[in-house]
């Protein structure tokens, strides 16, 4: 009997929703992603974007992945952290999605910092677990933050972010668990991404450098291509962050 296509994989099971558009972070343009798409190359500037809702549905974790489609979780992946990583960033994106609710901006904000953290760890070495955990979840206090503070400011966040954060990580059902180690650094890059008081390393890095990338859309207006180089030499701390910031702000003015 010929094999028939794993439901997760097939098309025709998919939902609504499913295919969707993605945000070029280089032109602002609009690009559909199917959500099992890697990559897809912006057609209005070239610019090669990640998909930052991979989902490949049950390929992630069934142990049949390598004779259904002849490849292995950890081999979809580059290893099994990158495999966790995928794994985790599902299920964390809808859960950010429901701390959230209607507030689009914020959770597309998570996104775009979540795509940008991927570049940069495409060429610096990092914890992919944490990268992806601390991308997605960086924000997440800032509700909590404007109902007790009445403000969204950075220290407030803070605070209000790793206790949220903690208990979306422990109560995950997911196998292999996030251990204890990674989930304290993951809550210790929320507590610091404004302020890089206490918190340092490459999966620090990478994400308040993805934090940035995303928002100099906004802080560059005004400001000469000068001026931005010589901001993004000041405040980004890896020098990929540092490359696609200008790649993507400076060249462009």
């Amino acid at each position: 009997m010929a094999q028939t296509q794993c439901p997760g994989q097939a098309t025709q099971f998919w939902r609504p929703g499913d295919i969707y558009d993605v945000t070029c972070p280089n032109c602002q343009a609009e690009v559909e992603f199917f959500k099992d798409e890697v990559r897809r190359k912006c057609r209005s500037c070239g610019f090669m974007i990640k998909n930052p809702r991979i989902e490949l549905g049950c390929a992630q974790w069934c142990e049949h992945a390598e004779q259904c489609l002849g490849v292995s979780r950890e081999e979809m992946a580059d290893s099994p952290d990158q495999a966790l990583g995928q794994t985790l960033k599902i299920k964390l994106i809808a859960e950010m999605k429901k701390v959230f609710g209607s507030d689009a901006r914020r959770t597309a904000h998570a996104l775009k910092v979540l795509e940008q953290a991927e570049n940069i760890m495409d060429t610096e070495k990092a914890d992919p677990v944490v990268v992806v955990a601390a991308a997605i979840l960086h924000d997440i206090g800032i509700l909590a933050a404007e109902e007790k503070h009445g403000s969204s400011a950075g220290a407030y966040q803070e605070i209000e972010g790793p206790p949220i954060a903690r208990a979306i990580l422990e109560n995950l059902d997911i196998q292999p668990s996030v251990s204890p180690e990674r989930i304290r650094h993951t809550l210790r890059i929320i507590a610091n991404h404004h302020s890089a008081r206490d918190a340092d390393g490459p999966e620090f890095d990478i994400i308040w450098d993805a934090d940035h990338i995303v928002n100099l859309a906004e802080k560059k207006k005004g400001r000469s291509p000068e001026e931005l180089a010589a901001y993004i030499d000041k405040v980004f701390r890896s020098q990929t962050g540092k490359k696609l910031a200008k790649d993507m702000y400076v060249m462009e003015s």
